[in-house]
């Protein structure tokens, strides 16, 4: 299997499940040596309670012909970061991947929910954990990405520019967070652009995560029970597939000409022929604004 990134490293923020889990799998099956990092270990869980961990993301990086390697870190304390950042520098000399994708905040929302109504302290841990995360991490580790050009930073959201313009994300909170990571990677390509160095901001489609899986009652291998329930589910994706996203611009020699834009899974298998784990391209952004947001009924025909 060809393994177009055996020779870089790379960090994903926020790798314990979700879309950072099937990121830093890919880089490994791209042969990147990749340090995945969270709160939610074999010793000790975070408040999610929850029991995937980073060590087995490590895990299955390696079996995916990576090197994965688990380090527990909370992206709020700058002091943990710069020891990651400091190890990493150490172990590697270089960073050629950065991946933000830590959140931690499903249950810190309220669907619909107006500010005044919110729970402020939920809401600003929210953006704490949304935000100030990303800024943090970016702050300790650009500096090595920045040691040798060409340097990929991929910022993970919820929704595109256009998408997120134009509708009203859940609550207060939530719609400011995932606004704030887009704009934070329109701020990074300014700021990397002219160093050599490539930002992105990135959102998967209906992401059948391990979390999602389980608010459904299904699992993986029978993810289509749930369509009865939620015909629009129909258009869901992997973990792996925004995670073969970003192998693919991690491989492209021309990741440049992406500074400072909005991407997506759907919208990048279009342009790089990746596929989900099934063989389909769901396109999910274009879906939910021309057929779920339209009132439509449920139909992906057309769209994976």
């Amino acid at each position: 299997m060809s393994q177009p990134l055996r020779d870089k490293v790379a960090l994903v923020a926020g790798a314990t499940r979700g879309a950072g889990r099937g990121i830093a799998v890919e880089l490994g099956a791209a042969g990147a040596t990749v340090y995945v990092t969270g709160r939610s270990t074999r010793a000790r869980r975070s408040e999610y309670d929850r029991p995937e961990t980073i060590e087995d993301t490590a895990d299955l990086v390696t079996e995916a012909g990576g090197h994965g390697i688990a380090v527990p870190t909370d992206h709020l304390d700058p002091a943990q970061v710069r020891t990651l950042v400091d190890r990493v520098a150490d172990e590697q000399g270089r960073l050629d991947i950065l991946v933000n994708d830590i959140w931690g905040g499903e249950h810190l929302f309220a669907w619909d929910s107006p500010v005044w109504e919110h729970d402020l302290d939920k809401g600003l841990r929210l953006l704490r954990l949304a935000v100030e995360t990303h800024a943090v991490t970016n702050h300790h580790a650009l500096p090595l990405l920045l040691r040798h050009p060409g340097g990929l930073v991929v910022e993970m959201t919820d929704g595109t520019t256009e998408y997120n313009r134009d509708n009203y994300r859940n609550s207060f909170f939530y719609d400011l967070a995932k606004w704030s990571v887009l704009r934070m990677a329109f701020s990074l390509g300014h700021e990397l652009g002219p160093r050599g160095a490539t930002a992105v901001a990135l959102t998967p489609g209906w992401l059948r995560s391990e979390m999602m899986l389980d608010n459904f009652g299904v699992r993986e291998d029978n993810w289509r029970d749930a369509l009865d329930r939620v015909p629009h589910f129909a258009v869901s994706e992997t973990p792996r597939y925004v995670g073969r996203a970003v192998a693919a611009l991690a491989a492209d020699p021309d990741v440049a000409r992406w500074n400072g834009e909005s991407l997506s899974s759907g919208g990048l298998a279009q342009v790089y022929g990746f596929t989900d784990l099934d063989g389909s391209r769901p396109d999910a952004w274009r879906y939910l604004g021309e057929v779920q947001d339209a009132g439509k009924p449920a139909d992906v025909t057309g769209y994976r």
